[in-house]
């Protein structure tokens, strides 16, 4: 092996364990080891982080407080609608799962307000939201009620209810074409913020705790802001995005 003495001022050589960096000085100087595999010693054991936190086997049950839910992960999907194996690396992470535990609610103003949603129902939550945890050997997350899209009973997501002042949408497709005639490539075509409503909910809590319903309805066609809500694709291939009706900024007639 060939070794290269460092011999600038002051050097910075960062190191995979814990991140940190080492300096040296050229009163003392380093050697730099030359190899064609520079990783095969190194521990990459830092650089692995165990997101959900661990509940220990000693703990029997997990009560959510105010207006948390506890949600069972649903498991990923291993293959592809067409039946190809896929690797974990391109599993898409669940969206849904099952309700295992809630809160006892919230109150507003004078008014007790219980959460919307029972155990044993299964809904779709929105991504990142929460708090996983590992609890009798099972994926869970724990999360506001505030952050389930809906409930969906079905593998279809065109039957999402949305919940609270959720909406539901059928993404309006891509145009093949531009202006001028010329055939888009399924990377340039441009993603639309233009859709059909499929589903609404029941709509927010006012300061009394009564629902205030939503200004729209299943078949407006609308414009939303792109970057909102939460993405899915039906089980035929089409897709649906699930937002809140304030991203929704205009009816189309």
């Amino acid at each position: 092996m060939a070794a290269a003495q460092l011999t600038t001022s002051t050097c910075f050589l960062p190191t995979f364990d814990g991140l940190k960096s080492t300096t040296t000085s050229s009163s003392k100087a380093s050697s730099l080891v030359v190899s064609s595999s520079p990783f095969r010693n190194v521990s990459l054991r830092a650089l692995v982080v165990k997101a959900a936190t661990t509940v220990a086997p000693k703990y029997t049950s997990l009560k959510p407080l105010g207006d948390r839910v506890l949600i069972k992960i649903k498991a990923a999907e291993e293959k592809s609608i067409g039946g190809i194996l896929l690797p974990s690396t391109a599993q898409t992470k669940p969206q849904g799962g099952e309700v295992v535990a809630v809160g006892e609610g919230r109150t507003i103003g004078d008014k007790k307000i219980d959460i919307g949603v029972k155990t044993g129902t299964q809904v779709v939550y929105s991504k990142y939201s929460g708090t996983e945890v590992e609890f009798n050997g099972s994926n869970h997350l724990i999360l506001k009620e505030d952050d389930i899209v809906g409930i969906l009973e079905t593998d279809e997501i065109k039957d999402l209810k949305p919940l609270s002042d959720r909406v539901l949408i059928k993404i309006e497709e891509a145009e093949e074409t531009t202006a001028g005639g010329l055939l888009l490539t399924q990377a340039s075509k441009e993603k639309p913020s233009i859709g059909t409503v499929i589903a609404v909910g029941p709509g927010p809590l006012n300061e009394e705790g009564v629902r205030t319903g939503l200004p729209l309805q299943p078949g407006n066609t609308v414009l939303y802001s792109k970057y909102a809500g939460n993405d899915f694709k039906g089980t035929d291939g089409t897709e649906y995005i699930a937002l809140r009706a304030s991203d929704v900024m205009a009816v189309l007639s």
